[in-house]
């Protein structure tokens, strides 16, 4: 009886798996791998985190800190290097606290999935939510802790060209990910959407090897493929546990913690996002299960937030970087912030 029941689990968890091949791959991820990895190699990251350095004014390393994790294509994993570096390197604490909040949460592949998945509601909040709150708690790491007489520097970088049709081919890579959806919404059947797609893609091809070198294609090339090994495995393991936790969980206990809308179920939403370790977009297929389960829409969202900025590992790395005090009122702000802002999200869909 328990084999059999073992055996019905993994039909359940590949099933998923399936599914999820067949709806969210082709038109969905694929095109969001192409992006990130373009992101990654294409865009001149010297030229972003100059902007945290002490000649910077307040507001542009505020602003360039809240909105650069889009730019900078850093996930969970890779913004605990890159906030050591600008911290070390003489960023205030302001910025690099709103940089370390906002980034991971904000990752472009991770906005796309969400909104994909969860909803384009749940997905702009997310980004508007972690966008501007970020900067919140940045503000309130600098008034409590950056004192006047704190010796700041310039940050030196390096290799700051951009090349100039970065930017177009960022457009017409955005043009491909949300074309499909549009027309989607139009009705379209999906052999007319692949027959309108595949000239857009011919055509992004055509421009991008006209545009650039070899050796910035096979650079472009190698982020994506690294991208895709990186990230895939783990996605489609989640997605593979999260359809065996819609047949596992009780839904009266995920309604019971995290159902609704009430200040303890989006508290408990955080702290739990907070403690788990989410590898890239593994979050939204187990929140999408959850949703499956009962789980409301705020704790949806807080569990969004807390999720990507916080985990075991990435507490410990924190309190190493920043001291334990300044560590553990940064990890606070981020568990009350998520709590309160899925409260407040989850009222206005109540």
């Amino acid at each position: 009886m328990t084999l059999d029941y073992l055996t019905y689990l993994i039909s359940v968890g590949l099933q998923s798996v399936q599914e999820y091949l067949a709806l969210h791959v082709l038109m969905c991820l694929v095109p969001a791998f192409f992006l990130a990895g373009a992101i990654a190699s294409l865009f001149s990251k010297e030229s972003v985190l100059k902007f945290f350095g002490a000649d910077a004014p307040k507001y542009v390393s505020y602003t360039v800190a809240a909105v650069s994790g889009c730019l900078l294509a850093v996930c969970s994993c890779t913004v605990l290097p890159l906030f050591a570096g600008i911290y070390k390197r003489g960023a205030g604490i302001g910025p690099a606290t709103t940089f370390l909040f906002s980034a991971p949460a904000i990752n472009i592949l991770a906005i796309v999935y969400t909104a994909k998945i969860l909803g384009y509601d749940l997905g702009a909040a997310r980004a508007f939510a972690a966008v501007t709150l970020s900067v919140l708690v940045g503000i309130i790491m600098s008034l409590a802790y950056e004192r006047k007489d704190t010796e700041r520097k310039p940050i030196k970088t390096f290799g700051e060209a951009e090349h100039k049709h970065s930017v177009q081919l960022f457009v017409l890579l955005i043009v491909v990910l949300i074309a499909p959806e549009l027309m989607s919404s139009w009705g379209w059947k999906y052999t007319f959407q692949i027959l309108a797609w595949a000239p857009l893609i011919g055509l992004t091809a055509y421009l991008s090897y006209r545009w650039f070198s070899k050796e910035e294609i096979n650079s472009w090339m190698g982020e994506t493929w690294f991208l895709i090994k990186q990230i895939t495995p783990l996605l489609l393991l989640g997605v593979f546990f999260a359809g065996i936790a819609v047949v596992v969980l009780p839904k009266e206990y995920v309604a019971a913690f995290v159902g609704g809308n009430s200040l303890t179920s989006n508290f408990i939403s955080s702290i739990a996002g907070a403690l788990m370790y989410f590898s890239t977009l593994t979050e939204v297929p187990i929140i999408k299960a959850l949703t499956l389960l009962g789980m409301g829409a705020g704790p949806s969202l807080a569990m969004l937030l807390a999720g990507p900025a916080l985990s075991l590992p990435n507490m410990i790395v924190i309190n190493r970087i920043m001291g334990v005090k300044k560590g553990m009122t940064y990890i606070c702000l981020v568990v009350l912030i998520a709590t309160f802002s899925g409260y407040v999200f989850g009222s206005m869909f109540a």
